[in-house]
């Protein structure tokens, strides 16, 4: 999953960064509000962090227009606003939620899935699919109640997968949600992940449609 960090701390918003590429996701970090307005415009995010406090086009002037547009992004304000004046204002603008400097980053993680459970990208913070179970909040992978070990990567690309259990991914649709800007990325990097995931998932865990992407092999009953 792809999330966009607007923040203008330098050293907030790296420390954020670097927190949420450890849970698993690829950030786009932006300091102007025209600049994340740039990237939502090019771009699909599965949730934006964005601070209110930013120098020119503010925070709540990009989420004044977002919303305006029906754009219904995960929108979760990061300030130091913390009147109950202030949430209040943030949330009628269309925030999903508010979270006040300085805060928890472990709670920052549980507020980002609990948004994108409310806009329906996640129903819940397990996936399964046949014996495997992801679990989100954990970061653990299941097979038969046994625990497997995967990298962050491999985490990534099953979860990606798993989302979207009935459909063919791409491999494009798969970097997308992998790759954050700067990040280099290999020619073959994505097959090498799938070859990884089939030898501890099994074989026909992951089928290739050639010139097409990947699924998820069909559950039987």
């Amino acid at each position: 999953m792809r999330i966009l960090l607007v923040e203008d701390d330098p050293s907030l918003g790296a420390t954020v960064q670097s927190w949420l590429q450890l849970d698993g996701y690829a950030v786009d970090w932006v300091l102007r509000g025209d600049s994340a307005a740039t990237a939502l415009q090019t771009h699909c995010y599965d949730c934006v962090l964005l601070d209110r406090g930013l120098p020119g086009f503010s925070g709540d002037q990009l989420l004044r227009q977002l919303r305006q547009a029906q754009n219904l992004v995960p929108i979760l304000l990061i300030t130091a606003r913390d009147t109950l004046a202030d949430r209040i204002e943030g949330l009628d603008l269309g925030a999903d939620d508010y979270l006040i400097k300085p805060f928890d980053l472990e709670e920052m993680s549980a507020r980002i899935r609990a948004a994108m459970r409310r806009h329906g990208q996640l129903s819940t913070n397990i996936l399964t699919h046949g014996k495997i179970e992801l679990n989100l909040a954990s970061k653990r992978v299941m097979s038969d109640g046994a625990a497997i070990e995967l990298t962050a990567r491999e985490f990534a690309v099953l979860h990606a997968l798993m989302l979207r259990r009935q459909q063919i991914v791409t491999r494009a649709q798969i970097e997308e949600t992998l790759y954050g800007w700067g990040d280099e990325v290999e020619s073959n990097a994505i097959e090498v992940h799938i070859h990884h995931l089939r030898k501890k998932l099994g074989a026909s865990f992951i089928v290739t449609l050639r010139g097409l992407g990947y699924r998820l092999k069909e559950e039987h009953v």
